[in-house]
């Protein structure tokens, strides 16, 4: 199932039932693994271990070299997890020396021209929609959408259940459960469809309500509201983790 014209690298290897597209390239220290689709012209240049079912669109390029002035030839990989979909014309870079790797989740879907640079972390079930370009070192958790034409600067983290809007310009963090939009980009509460869609128990989206309002939403400054917060809310995970990530924020979340 390997095309004629494909170049495939004696050290690379492939798993059963693995096709390969007209014109592919796959390097030295290639992974890839059972049922997945190579599509025409599709570049995996090197040091990439890709799961079981995934799907590579038609010119995507990854395993290339970091963008990243201080890279000096150091062995770094890419990461990609089983069923995910990557459609046409992505590029993937790996990473730097700073992590060594760019790592890709599970049954993440990532549509045509999207851009995830050196040391990125996506986790599982998120969607990327086109042409999304993210710098270094970004962290997407798991079931985060990102709208198309969207700019992340480097280092900012999109939490969970989180909602990007289309066009918006990603500088801070955005929390987990919450939904984001505009250029400059503001909150605009919690994402309401998506965890209505996710089936959460009306209980964790009335105290995810309560905890928004708080920290956004009041007269308090962040650190009061998260500590407010606590004081006020029943133990939730989910209000746990939003109070966390915001804690844990070094760029910022925005409001």
């Amino acid at each position: 199932m390997i095309h004629r014209t494909a170049l495939v690298d004696p050290t690379a290897e492939l798993g059963a039932e693995v096709s390969v597209g007209p014109y592919c390239v796959i390097g030295p220290k290639v992974t890839v693994g059972e049922r997945c689709t190579i599509a025409g012209h599709a570049v995996i240049e090197r040091n990439t271990r890709v799961a079981d079912g995934v799907k590579i669109g038609y010119g995507t390029v990854i395993g290339n070299d970091p963008q990243d002035l201080k890279y000096k030839g150091e062995e770094t990989w890419v990461e990609i997890g089983t069923g995910t979909i990557i459609r046409e014309y992505c590029t993937i870079n790996r990473g730097s020396t700073a992590t060594g790797r760019t790592t890709i989740g599970e049954r993440c879907f990532i549509m045509t021209y999207v851009h995830i640079a050196h040391d990125c972390v996506v986790g599982n079930d998120v969607i990327i929609a086109n042409s999304v370009q993210m710098a270094g070192h970004v962290t997407v958790h798991d079931r985060a959408i990102i709208s198309g034409l969207v700019p992340i600067h480097q280092f900012v983290r999109i939490g969970t259940y989180a909602f990007v809007g289309g066009l918006s310009r990603v500088n801070q963090d955005v929390p987990p459960y919450t939904k984001a939009a505009g250029n400059p980009v503001h909150l605009y509460g919690l994402n309401s469809v998506g965890l209505q869609r996710a089936d959460f128990p009306a209980e964790v989206k009335l105290a995810l309500k309560r905890a928004y309002r708080l920290v956004f939403n009041s007269d308090l400054t962040v650190s009061q509201g998260v500590a407010r917060a606590r004081v006020e809310l029943p133990e939730v995970p989910e209000v746990e983790t939003f109070l966390r990530f915001i804690e844990a924020s070094q760029r910022g979340v925005m409001v």
